[in-house]
């Protein structure tokens, strides 16, 4: 059985709204990237202890830390980004979620990619190594403008590190925005994915739209993992009103819609989900 998740931010920056969207929808997991317009990492102590209060409160559990850990430059120094990402690490263990998504470092407007492999390489290489020793899980997000925007990067990027604690967090509307093939990309990705993001896409008017009204091809991805043994989380971030580097936004109503849409194909295709 998949488990249906959240960017429960894209609702509102309350975080008591966002828990009782989600509880209307049935949805018990969040993917927790910001509350009260700042993000996970840069949250006071006294926020987060009353973040998880509520989470417990409401029988809420998180799918990840949505950290923006890789969203820097990739010439810019690592050393202080691999504190951020400590402190990521230290949030996982407060919020007993050993699951961290992470990007894959921008490459300098005009650049080519290759300039960065090497180095874009190394960097993934140790963080997966930190977390391995820390036993948690990183989730890959392809995005466009960084190394890993492409599945073949995506796919380097995984070989490269060869670990355990580093797999993919599939985001069609992602690859369809960089002019990728899903098909393309699912066929060499679908077995190192561990996280599903139900984002879609029309490349026409190039604009995310409700889960199952793009190309995304989303409710065929899951059912192809789940044929696959997946169990894991299939994470909704519509980005439906506002799709930014660092966040989208879609609304308490509009992302009632697109959580419905999705779990009526869910429905449709007897696709159990919790």
């Amino acid at each position: 059985m998949i488990r249906i998740s959240a960017f429960a931010d894209e609702i509102s920056p309350d975080p008591v709204e966002q828990v009782d969207v989600l509880t209307r929808h049935g949805i018990r997991h969040i993917e927790f990237r910001s509350i009260h317009g700042t993000n996970v990492l840069d949250l006071k102590a006294a926020q987060h202890h009353a973040f998880r209060a509520l989470l417990r409160d409401r029988d809420f559990e998180l799918s990840a830390i949505g950290s923006p850990i890789g969203k820097i430059k990739a010439n810019e120094p690592f050393e202080p980004h691999l504190e951020r990402f400590e402190h990521a690490l230290d949030l996982a263990d407060f919020y007993a979620c050993p699951r961290i998504r992470i990007f894959s470092y921008y490459i300098p407007e005009g650049d080519a990619p290759e300039i960065y492999r090497d180095e874009v390489l190394r960097r993934m290489a140790e963080t997966a190594r930190i977390a391995a020793d820390r036993g948690v899980t990183l989730f890959l997000e392809n995005e466009k403008g960084i190394y890993g925007d492409t599945a073949a990067r995506v796919a380097e990027i995984l070989d490269f590190v060869n670990s355990r604690s580093l797999v993919h967090a599939f985001d069609p509307a992602n690859y369809l925005e960089v002019g990728e093939t899903i098909d393309d990309a699912w066929d060499l990705l679908r077995k190192r994915t561990g996280h599903i993001h139900v984002k879609d896409y029309d490349p026409i008017t190039k604009k995310n739209v409700v889960p199952g009204k793009g190309e995304g091809q989303i409710v065929r991805i899951i059912a192809d993992a789940v044929l696959d043994g997946f169990s894991g989380f299939c994470t909704l971030e519509p980005h439906l009103l506002v799709a930014e580097a660092m966040t989208g936004f879609t609304g308490p109503e509009r992302f009632g819609e697109a959580a419905e849409a999705l779990q009526v194909a869910l429905d449709r295709k007897k696709i159990p989900y919790g």
